[in-house]
């Protein structure tokens, strides 16, 4: 990752324009051109330097639902439950942890019946306890790391 990377990951860490050429705006901003900052972009993605680039939405405000939950799995069983939940489309991430419930996964639902109808159907076909924890209260931290 050179200066110019790093240029890149600063500025778009706060904020993206709204407008008919925000790339266009972006690396004109940075002093280079629209094609240059697409394909660092690409590169930045591909090398793993950034995990992804999009946006982020708030699922409740569209009428959708976000959730945490945590299942716990017999060692013997955890890639083959790891499968099941991961079919579900609705599951946004799934991290392993060393914890009685090792198994934590993230659920967004475009509705919140959809919600516990998901997290059903991953008791059924898991024969495992869901365990829903819903966020209680939501903070925006505004982190932002310096490249």
């Amino acid at each position: 990752m050179d200066d110019i990377d790093r240029n890149i990951i600063n500025t778009l860490q706060a904020g993206f324009p709204i407008c008919d050429a925000p790339y266009f705006q972006v690396a004109e901003s940075l002093n280079i051109s629209e094609t240059e900052l697409l394909a660092r972009l690409k590169a930045l993605l591909a090398k793993g330097f950034l995990t992804r680039f999009g946006p982020l939405y708030n699922a409740e405000q569209m009428g959708g639902a976000l959730t945490l939950a945590a299942i716990k799995v017999p060692a013997e069983r955890f890639e083959e439950v790891t499968d099941i939940i991961n079919a579900f489309p609705e599951v946004a991430h799934n991290y392993a942890r060393s914890h009685e419930l090792n198994m934590w996964f993230v659920l967004a639902t475009e509705t919140p019946a959809q919600q516990q109808q998901t997290i059903s159907a991953i008791e059924g076909q898991t024969g495992l306890a869901v365990y829903n924890m819903p966020k209680l209260k939501e903070y925006f931290v505004n982190l932002k790391l310096e490249a």
